[in-house]
């Protein structure tokens, strides 16, 4: 099903089982993106829970924790740069969303995408705008995402050093793109991204 958007959605309905979807990593020039489905546990309250973008890095992973704890269910999906450069960041993104939701063992009776668009699924799907602020699974799922891609790229760092992918995670900083100038594009940068597609040509 497509979506519609609606910013008018109470938090939470405990007489619907909601899914809140969120991703992490739609705007840097290397890495996955990554989306989160969460159920929340209706009979369990996370405190705290808010847009990972507002988050101190600890509090998130505390976050993350208590969701991968007490959540009625979460699932992740993955979108490699292969697919963002095939498919374009938009419909990797919402490939990401949709497996994610696949993932999470259990059917939602209604989905709740932060955004403006939103994956095809069998169920219901709304899109929120600002979501990761105002709905509660959907602050989870942002937490989740960029709790779990930014590890990812931890472990690029490692195996790709010198590009400072653990400090910036795969953003166009400026320190990034003098290393991309330096070193050249490694095999995890999204060549259908400007600054690395320019670098590419260039070559």
């Amino acid at each position: 099903m497509t979506g519609e958007i609606d910013n008018d959605l109470p938090e939470s309905d405990t007489s619907k089982i909601l899914a809140g979807v969120d991703e992490a990593g739609r705007g840097p020039l290397a890495g996955p993106v990554v989306a989160a489905a969460v159920i929340l546990n209706a009979s369990y309250q996370i405190d705290g829970l808010a847009d990972s973008k507002t988050l101190s890095p600890l509090r998130r992973e505390t976050l993350a924790n208590k969701i991968r704890l007490h959540a009625a269910a979460w699932a992740l999906g993955i979108a490699s740069v292969e697919e963002i450069d095939q498919l374009n960041i938009l419909q990797a993104t919402l490939l990401a969303m949709q497996r994610a939701v696949m993932g999470l063992g259990m059917t939602p009776e209604l989905v709740l995408v932060d955004g403006n668009r939103t994956p095809r699924l069998s169920c219901p799907v709304r899109a929120v705008v600002r979501g990761d602020a105002t709905i509660k699974s959907i602050s989870a799922a942002s937490i989740l995402a960029k709790v779990t891609r930014d590890a990812i790229l931890q472990e690029l760092d490692v195996e790709y050093p010198g590009y400072g992918f653990a400090i910036h995670k795969g953003y166009p900083t400026i320190a990034h793109q003098r290393a991309l100038r330096e070193l050249g594009p490694s095999p995890v940068h999204r060549r259908s991204f400007a600054p690395v597609k320019r670098l590419c040509t260039d070559k």
